[in-house]
């Protein structure tokens, strides 16, 4: 089914958005693993995993759509040199991907094309939980005191 141009130029910018935080969570994963914090690890680890789940779902649509996944452009990587860091980066990458995965409904519905809005619509609860973990993640840091939360993820 050949799909309209402007859908797939932003399918495949939520893939690159997909990919770069793909290497995002990886990177930030291993580096709380390499510090013993093993829960920080996994949860990061989690996150890099749906990020997977999402590219694959954007290049069987790209490709369903009769487009070329571009899987070779990454954005901007937002690498933080500790937790506190690390989570307000994540943060600030989902609050920017849930605008961009509303935009592309958006546009999914002004150009009839309601696969795609059903497709980014699940991709954008999960994007909206992983703020949630964020918050989460920043308010216990608040109230506990990073030695305390820290000690917490070991």
């Amino acid at each position: 089914m050949k799909g309209n141009p402007k859908i797939l130029e932003l399918l495949n910018d939520r893939l690159a958005e997909e990919l770069t935080a793909i290497s995002m969570y990886m990177v930030h994963s291993e580096m709380c693993a390499n510090w013993g914090y093993g829960k920080l690890h996994e949860a990061f680890e989690k996150q890099a995993i749906d990020e997977m789940k999402h590219a694959e779902l954007l290049i069987g649509r790209i490709l369903f759509l009769e487009g070329s996944p571009t899987v070779s452009k990454l954005n901007r990587l937002g690498i933080a040199a500790n937790v506190p860091d690390m989570v307000t980066a994540d943060e600030d990458a989902e609050t920017g991907a849930i605008k961009a995965y509303n935009d592309t409904i958006a546009a999914a519905v002004q150009l009839g094309d309601n696969g795609t809005r059903e497709l980014i619509a699940k991709i954008l609860q999960d994007e909206e939980r992983h703020v949630d973990w964020a918050e989460v993640q920043r308010e216990q840091i608040s109230q506990m005191g990073l030695q305390n939360y820290l000690a917490n993820q070991v």
